[in-house]
């Protein structure tokens, strides 16, 4: 009893790792893009993030996210997250711990031979004391991000380095890239491979890909979501399910 008890705690780290670390990055994928909202414009997502594993459910239902064109070229960000995990054997837990904000700031403009290149910078900050969601120590992510588009085809990713404060955790990389293409101006279409390095001394690690898309349900209301599983170390299926409205 002793030994699953705490095999459970550490894939509740894991997924709790995963879900408020890296999922949110450019929904509904992981990797992200360099393109700022547009200046004096909104993206308003209502979204649920979901890791699969060992059979333990665990992740967001649901988080808020808020991105704001500050001035041209720069995007404030926000995200409030309601955690949640959840095993067959055990008692499930639901709450909310850690706060994201970030800056996302475009200083190279695409143009016919190259591609628009960013940074956005992300704060988790531990809002409410959850031992359970938060490990109570305020973590950094510093990316760069690269996109070029031809006519219906985009292509963006790069890679980032997270400062990861506490016991016996490693700050790591988290580096992807992704496809997408436009179907028609209703449905769009993507596919994402992304590789994160160990984060702690307990955990590997991991390679992983996902596909999901965008329909425009109407011009500022927008269903996106994806679906993905792991190719190395470990074995999980994750999924993205969110409505974004955009103003």
């Amino acid at each position: 009893m002793k030994n699953q008890f705490q095999t459970f705690k550490i894939f509740s780290f894991l997924f709790i790792l995963m879900g408020s670390q890296f999922c949110y990055a450019g929904p509904p994928f992981n990797t992200d893009d360099p393109q700022p909202v547009d200046f004096r414009h909104w993206e308003y997502y209502i979204s649920s993030i979901n890791s699969f594993q060992q059979g333990t459910w665990s992740g967001t239902s649901p988080h808020f996210e808020v991105n704001y064109g500050l001035i041209p070229n720069v995007q404030v960000h926000l995200i409030l997250p309601m955690n949640y995990i959840y095993s067959g054997h055990q008692t499930g837990n639901l709450g909310y711990a850690d706060t994201e904000i970030g800056v996302k700031y475009r200083f190279i403009q695409e143009t016919k031979n190259a591609p628009q290149i960013g940074t956005f910078p992300i704060v988790l900050i531990p809002t409410i004391k959850n031992s359970t969601f938060s490990n109570g120590q305020t973590q950094i992510y510093i990316p760069v991000w690269a996109q070029k588009s031809w006519g219906k085809f985009t292509t963006y990713g790069g890679a980032g380095y997270w400062i990861n404060p506490g016991a016996n955790n490693k700050n790591w990389i988290f580096s992807g890239w992704e496809v997408q293409y436009d179907l028609s101006p209703v449905v769009t279409v993507g596919a994402e491979m992304y590789h994160r390095t160990s984060d702690s001394v307990d955990h590997k690690s991991a390679t992983a890909f996902n596909v999901g898309g965008l329909i425009n349900v109407s011009s500022k209301t927008h269903f996106i979501f994806s679906l993905g599983h792991s190719l190395t170390n470990l074995n999980f299926i994750s999924c993205y399910v969110g409505l974004q409205f955009t103003v």
